[in-house]
């Protein structure tokens, strides 16, 4: 049985990408949605916060010659590529109903977010695909992801990275003594510093007590297994 009867996935832009780290790659496309699924057949309401990294982030807009907060707004229209991509993906390979909702309002492909919708939604059994960010520049999609699983009153969020399996002292790819983490509190991750998502997204979650649990997106069941009760990857709490 599961521990959980509602999750938000925060789902990065890259982890749609291929090896290139750009676009979409079919492949990851269809696993992401097997994953998505796997939870919502336990009974499980699902809403997913979509990043849009795979096509443009705020801080290349210096590169760009434009300035941020423009940079920031393309980057969120990415987000809505993404969760189109991905509800195309799950209605067409299941049928399963899918609800697309942005902060930045494009009522021809999706609909508006609205806490109270949203949450009618997942409570009538259909998956939320939540794309725009918070509708403002300057903030990744950490802070909103934290921002809206706390909207949605979610028992937990459920942070998928790409290439990494857990929380480490420093970036394990680049340094072979990184010290892995299976459990920390808020307190203890912005103290150690530790970048695996934003601090503001860190402290917002501990001030509310949103109970976090950050894995490798590319392994198979880990969302299905983490909702039954396993401890994979590491768990953030806001106590011991």
């Amino acid at each position: 049985m599961s521990r959980y009867q509602r999750v938000v996935l925060k789902l990065s832009g890259e982890a749609l990408a291929g090896s290139s780290g750009w676009g979409v790659e079919p492949d990851r496309l269809a696993h992401l949605s097997e994953e998505v699924l796997a939870v919502h057949d336990l009974g499980i309401q699902v809403a997913v916060v979509v990043g849009g990294g795979n096509y443009f982030r705020g801080r290349m807009a210096e590169g760009w010659g434009i300035g941020r907060a423009e940079a920031d707004n393309i980057g969120m229209l990415g987000t809505v590529m993404n969760a189109l991509m991905l509800r195309g993906a799950l209605t067409g390979r299941t049928g399963a109903d899918v609800r697309v909702m942005t902060a930045v309002p494009i009522q021809s492909v999706a609909e508006p977010f609205i806490r109270l919708r949203a949450i009618s939604h997942l409570e009538q059994g259909r998956i939320v695909i939540l794309a725009g960010g918070i509708g403002q520049p300057y903030v990744t999609t950490d802070y909103p992801s934290v921002q809206r699983a706390l909207e949605l009153d979610a028992d937990a969020l459920l942070v998928a990275k790409r290439d990494i399996d857990a929380v480490y002292d420093k970036d394990p790819n680049l340094h072979d003594d990184a010290v892995r983490f299976d459990r920390l509190t808020y307190q203890e991750a912005v103290a150690r510093g530790i970048k695996v998502m934003d601090t503001s997204a860190f402290v917002l979650a501990g001030e509310q007590g949103l109970t976090m649990h950050i894995f490798d997106v590319a392994q198979q069941q880990l969302m299905r297994r983490i909702c039954l009760g396993e401890n994979i990857g590491t768990l953030i709490t806001a106590s011991d």
